[in-house]
């Protein structure tokens, strides 16, 4: 096994096109949304508080791109009680909301985004319109 490995980095430039496609999508709906784009570690690269987005939702959003990029699967699937447990265990970074899905490059978790203040279905629409944009730039 060897002791280093590539790794896929996922740009400013790159979590910036995943935020204008999410914002254009929310706007599209007329849903106002907070929207956080992630690395993999679950540091902030880049957000976006839309006028009228809900306050709450700032931190929202936040925590389900860190679940999405940590968990490497959506949010909004782990079953009562044990979403409970996770949000208890991690300090209420891990959140169980629709709207957070993890940003996969070639089979590897290079960042998540997050969206909120709309519906979990609104929200989850606006995160894989972010994501189809930085599929389509890729080629």
């Amino acid at each position: 096994m060897p002791n280093i490995v590539p790794h896929l980095k996922l740009t400013h430039e790159g979590a910036r096109l995943m935020l204008d496609a999410a914002i254009a999508k929310a706007q599209a709906m007329g849903v106002p949304q907070c929207i956080a784009v992630v690395d993999d570690g679950g540091h902030l690269l880049a957000f976006a508080r839309m006028d009228g987005a809900k306050v709450l939702s700032v931190d929202s959003s936040l925590r389900k791109a860190m679940t999405a990029a940590s968990s490497r699967v959506p949010t909004g699937n782990v079953g009562a009680g044990t979403d409970l447990k996770l949000g208890l265990a991690t300090e209420g970074k891990f959140v169980n909301l629709k709207g957070g899905v993890p940003i996969v490059v070639n089979g590897h978790v290079i960042g998540g985004i997050g969206v909120g203040s709309g519906t979990g279905e609104q929200d989850l629409e606006c995160a894989q319109a972010g994501l189809a944009a930085l599929a389509a730039a890729r080629g």
